[in-house]
């Protein structure tokens, strides 16, 4: 492509989005009246940029179909079948968005393939699969930025359920320490997660009561009592003792993995990811959870974070390295 054109890009208006970071960013009225969480620009069906091309505005899919290799680059247009592999993102979070996992690619094609043999359409709220792509996906904070990623170790996750009483999972916590590995952080994880409702409400409450005197020196207990002021009644208020909690400052990034739990608690950042919008639910939402398919999906192991730098490439360009193929931020 030998031109720069104009985008025009559609704006997904998500409960938990900032009414200003996106609305100033785009010379718009802030506080706007609905939220804006994410701001899109890609070929993806749910979000469509249009394209100012020759005097008429063209959607971008349409003006790749018309010349891909033109487009998209030679290289790009075989490696992919000439559709443009990313999907880039302004996101803006004034709330947490629900703690989630993205399908690996053997997984999203088989979830993709089972769900239209079922007939479940493409915009339901049961739907778990809205493509059949992965959705690795590296997120580059813009202001600070503080997400939950990757579970810690369980030693980490031991020592933090020894700072609270919670009664109510003592045998599972037991369970844990008898087993440390990935399968024992599966077992307690998947014990969180089935939990009956009154037994879930009694173990909630264990928790807030201890944690609530630390939330002022703490940060993981500050988000802590946060998180159950937004979900009173959600498991995933547990989270940030199971997930390592993460402050990003501006120009720092992190990547998300097929396979790996994560929320983004707050703040606005740049987000590129392999054109998808495959979400599985564990918590912090009143949208669909489908936890035996959440629990197909994810990866126990300990994460450690690991928050990235750019590397200068040359006087005018840095990158942020990542094990994806389909982009590089």
């Amino acid at each position: 492509m030998k031109r720069i054109a104009l985008l025009k890009n559609p704006v997904q208006e998500y409960a938990w989005g900032s009414r200003t970071f996106i609305p100033e960013l785009l010379g718009e009225p802030s506080p706007s009246a609905s939220p804006m969480a994410e701001l899109w620009m890609g070929a993806h069906p749910k979000g469509v940029s249009q394209v100012l091309w020759d005097g008429a505005w063209v959607s971008l899919p349409d003006l790749i179909r018309q010349d891909p290799e033109n487009i998209l680059g030679t290289e790009a247009a075989g490696k992919f079948s000439n559709q443009l592999p990313f999907l880039f993102k302004i996101l803006s979070a004034a709330m947490p968005l629900s703690v989630q996992a993205h399908p690996d690619l053997p997984q999203a094609r088989r979830g993709f393939a089972e769900e239209n043999r079922l007939r479940i359409p493409l915009d339901a709220q049961a739907r778990n699969y809205r493509d059949g792509n992965h959705k690795p996906e590296i997120l580059c904070a813009l202001t600070p930025f503080e997400a939950l990623k990757g579970f810690r170790k369980t030693d980490e996750i031991l020592a933090l359920f020894e700072r609270v009483q919670v009664p109510s999972l003592e045998t599972p916590i037991r369970l844990l320490r008898k087993n440390r590995t990935p399968q024992g952080v599966a077992g307690f994880f998947s014990t969180l997660l089935a939990l009956a409702a009154k037994d879930r409400k009694r173990a909630i409450s264990e928790l807030i009561m201890d944690a609530e005197p630390m939330a002022s020196s703490d940060p993981v207990f500050t988000w802590v009592i946060r998180l159950h002021q937004w979900f009173p009644d959600d498991i995933g208020v547990f989270a940030p003792l199971l997930l390592n909690l993460i402050h990003l400052e501006p120009t720092e990034a992190i990547f998300i993995n097929s396979g790996e739990l994560h929320s983004y608690l707050q703040g606005a950042g740049v987000e590129l990811m392999a054109n998808s919008d495959n979400v599985i639910r564990a918590g912090l939402t009143a949208k669909h959870a489908d936890v035996p398919e959440l629990l197909r999906i994810l990866r126990f192991e300990e994460n450690q974070g690991g928050i990235i730098k750019p590397q200068a490439r040359n006087r005018a360009e840095w990158i942020y390295p990542s094990p994806a193929k389909e982009f590089v931020l």
